[in-house]
């Protein structure tokens, strides 16, 4: 009986080493749904193949993890939120800031998530705040929702309370310089979320 057990436990093991080559991070209810027992993982942790960079969350140790896991960590958590604001500045490149929070968007409904794995700033939109001018991506194999360049941009316009003004423009005159910015489009966003009076002589003095 101890045999069929251990047996059963290696084969887990190896069916969770295998999903982690594709995807290197994971959910335990993600793992449980295709019949990977939590023993199995404490006993990939407790032997070094796995790690655990916060609570419910499994990586192979080791593994080829980008830069932004902290954005695919709350990903796999969050399914529903969108990154924004600084979180997306710093993926795009477009800002010499380091959030020690993760920032997002969630429906004005939605539930806060418990238990996050990195701490959250979160903001509350509804309709096409969620859609529009986002992008979805994968990072570390997890699907990411986050607001492209353009709306981006107008987003630290709009709230540029929160982010600061200097970090608006240092962001906008980056993504002139490296070449990633399309003022028509962020011109038709910053229109459609309201922000085009404010934003509209930074824009014009581009040329």
């Amino acid at each position: 009986m101890s045999q069929t057990r251990t047996t059963k436990g290696d084969t887990q093991a190896i069916q969770a080493l295998a999903l982690f080559a594709k995807t290197p991070l994971l959910r335990a209810r993600d793992l449980a749904a295709v019949g990977i027992a939590r023993e199995t993982l404490r006993r990939l942790v407790a032997s070094g193949e796995l790690e655990q960079p916060a609570r419910g969350l499994y990586a192979r140790k080791g593994g080829d993890l980008s830069a932004d896991v902290s954005l695919a960590e709350v990903a796999r958590r969050t399914p529903h939120a969108v990154i924004g604001l600084l979180s997306a500045l710093r993926f795009h490149g477009l800002t010499t800031q380091l959030p020690h929070e993760v920032w997002i968007y969630i429906d004005r409904k939605a539930r806060v998530p418990a238990h996050p794995p990195v701490r959250l700033r979160i903001f509350r939109v509804s309709g096409d705040g969620l859609t529009d001018g986002v992008e979805r991506l994968a990072i570390d194999g997890v699907p990411v929702a986050i607001t492209g360049v353009s709306r981006t941009l107008v987003d630290c316009f709009k709230r540029r309370d929160e982010v600061g003004l200097d970090v608006a423009l240092e962001a906008l005159r980056d993504a002139r310089r490296l070449k990633k910015l399309n003022v028509n489009e962020v011109w038709r966003i910053a229109e459609r979320r309201r922000a085009l009076t404010f934003m509209r002589p930074y824009l014009e003095s581009l040329g």
